[in-house]
């Protein structure tokens, strides 16, 4: 599959893999795809564009696709949901860090953090976050849970029922910032549902078309 074309000079290129054996069989509909477009959708205010991929379980498959988003497709953050528990058929992180060339695990540390504030088996998640890069290209690959609630509650965060200020930030609040680090377009947000962090002087207006 040749690289998708951006329509603007920040357009980032997204990556979404749902990793189930019984969905990618056609047991079950796969949920995991649907609702990340969804949310991605109502989160990012700036162009963008996904790549889907719906795969088994089977590391050398997940890594092979990791590669190709990143390396063939251009893909800039790539997102993966399922395949983080501790059965034997789940072998995402492994297969993602086979994908690797360094591990971000800060991402995988407040995934699990966040989680525990609702169900005290967060601690069995073993989501895990790298960078794989090229010499032309690097992108963050996120392993995310397998559910939609919990997908959209690691990446927005906590916020008080009240007030609605945030109590613990989500994972995307950063991702921004270290797409920019590595060298990828200049993502910007919805406050309302997740605001992207940078320091002061990182902040600035999108490159021009």
């Amino acid at each position: 599959m040749p690289k998708p074309e951006r329509r603007h000079a920040d357009e980032i290129v997204i990556g979404i893999v749902s990793i189930s054996d019984r969905a990618s069989t056609g047991v079950y509909e796969d949920k995991g795809i649907p609702a990340l477009q969804e949310w991605l959708g109502s989160a990012l205010t700036s162009p963008f564009q996904t790549v889907t991929r719906l795969i088994q379980d089977d590391a050398p498959t997940i890594s092979a696709t990791l590669i190709e988003l990143v390396d063939d497709i251009g893909c800039d953050l790539v997102l993966t949901t399922g395949g983080t528990g501790p059965s034997r058929r789940d072998v995402t992180p492994e297969a993602t860090l086979a994908a690797a060339t360094r591990e971000m695990p800060g991402f995988g540390e407040q995934m699990r953090q966040i989680s525990l504030n609702f169900v005290p088996t967060a601690i069995l998640s073993r989501q895990v976050a790298v960078i794989r890069e090229t010499a032309q290209h690097a992108a963050l690959i996120v392993n995310l849970p397998g559910q939609p609630k919990s997908i959209r509650e690691t990446l927005e965060g906590l916020r008080d029922s009240e007030s609605g200020a945030v109590k613990v930030p989500g994972i995307f609040a950063a991702v921004p910032y270290c797409i920019d680090l590595i060298g990828g377009p200049y993502m910007e947000t919805n406050a309302e549902v997740v605001k992207a962090f940078r320091p002061k002087n990182a902040v600035r207006a999108p490159r021009p078309d």
